[in-house]
């Protein structure tokens, strides 16, 4: 910002007993309208968006989970409880009326909250995908007016499944390869000199039905782990378990995933055509970003694959809950994006259930940096549609 803005921070508490930290930003001219930004796994405070939402008239609200930095820990029914404090905490400041603004994975986790929250409350999920129990029945969940997608993914599950290297052969061993499936083999069409491939149809068809088989193993292996330790649980309260079952029900059980970087469309381009270089969200170089340390849904817990990483099991996809969107919706898509692809992007759209809805495309990546020297940057394009988009439709 270039010119003068207050931010109070708040730790609000959230209902089932836990903390979540929010910012909120305003300046002399912002009115009863609040903008709320949020993502599931970052802390975004120095988002982009928040100097043009300011400069819109809004006041922005820029909140954390209780879950920043941990894939380890976060379940999205949990993170439910986060948002409807800061709904609530918003409401009750007299904000009349709430834009959400979901970027990239904060759209899984906002049109969710949209999608219960529009729910009675007996009609809302009751158990995470793991099977913890989750109170929303009786969860104060505030409606949001107004909803802002920009750079959506369509959730993390079906992101991880997307780019799931379905040639691992063991879970267990993240480096024994299906050679008929290795991506990144010259046999299958990628060629290592040049940085890309160029990927038979018959191989895409059996690469991605592969993809879904190897997530749906990580499902049975996540539930049957929970399986026995329900069961040892069970013998425990029950009385006379072995000190083995004993073991078992107070162990958390925690699993790596190795080789979560491997879209056939971040190699090859001319799969779903865009702006978009060659590569991933991670770099160029498959090996180190599919075969790293680094990446999407590495180190996780049962309860937490099913809840956010599994394409099969996660209830924070949007083909699960856009249609649940009835506010008035924009759709921002950057034209070079390595994360969201333009067919991503017609289903979101698609999916949408608003019949008030906005779809901009802004050249720029992921991150809406600019795709050649001396261009615009594209957060400054979908910042000034933004703005545009809050005066007409929020007031």
């Amino acid at each position: 910002m270039s010119r003068p803005y207050q931010v109070v921070p708040y730790a609000l508490g959230t209902a089932d007993g836990q903390r979540t930290l929010g910012f909120l930003f305003t300046t002399a001219e912002s009115g009863k309208t609040v903008v709320s930004l949020m993502h599931p796994r970052e802390m975004a405070v120095t988002h982009y968006m928040v100097p043009h939402v300011l400069d819109a008239g809004c006041a922005c609200w820029v909140q954390g989970s209780r879950s920043i930095g941990n894939d380890l820990r976060l379940e999205h029914e949990v993170a439910l409880f986060d948002v409807a404090a800061g709904m609530a905490h918003l409401r009750a400041m007299g904000y009349e009326k709430i834009a959400m603004l979901g970027n990239s994975g904060g759209a899984g986790l906002y049109t969710f909250y949209n999608q219960q929250s529009s729910l009675p409350g007996a009609e809302r999920i009751a158990r995470a995908p793991g099977g913890r129990p989750v109170a929303l029945a009786g969860l104060e969940m505030p409606r949001a007016d107004g909803m802002i997608l920009l750079s959506p993914h369509p959730g993390q599950g079906r992101l991880l499944m997307a780019g799931i290297d379905p040639s691992v052969v063991s879970e267990d061993d993240p480096l024994e390869t299906d050679a008929a499936l290795d991506p990144f083999s010259r046999d299958n069409g990628y060629d290592a000199e040049a940085g890309s491939a160029t990927y038979d149809p018959a191989f895409v068809r059996r690469y991605r039905a592969a993809q879904a088989a190897r997530v749906a193993r990580i499902d049975a292996r996540a539930r049957e782990l929970l399986r026995r330790k329900a069961e040892a649980r069970a013998k425990v309260k029950a009385g006379g378990a072995s000190m083995a079952d004993q073991r078992i029900a107070a162990h958390a059980p925690i699993f790596q995933v190795w080789r979560t970087d491997a879209d056939l469309r971040s190699w090859d381009i001319s799969l779903d055509p865009s702006d978009r270089r060659t590569g991933s969200l991670w770099g160029r170089n498959p090996l180190v970003s599919n075969c790293g340390s680094v990446g999407f849904g590495r180190v996780v817990t049962p309860e937490s694959w099913l809840s956010t990483w599994s394409g099969l099991s996660s209830n924070a996809s949007l083909e699960k809950t856009a249609g649940a969107i009835t506010q008035p919706t924009l759709l921002v898509e950057y034209t070079g994006d390595q994360c969201t692809f333009p067919a991503d992007i017609r289903m979101i759209h698609e999916q949408i259930g608003a019949a008030d809805k906005r779809h901009v495309r802004v050249r720029g990546n992921h991150h809406g940096l600019a795709l050649a020297p001396g261009e615009e940057p594209g957060q400054r394009v979908a910042g000034r549609a933004v703005g545009q988009w809050l005066r007409e439709k929020m007031g």
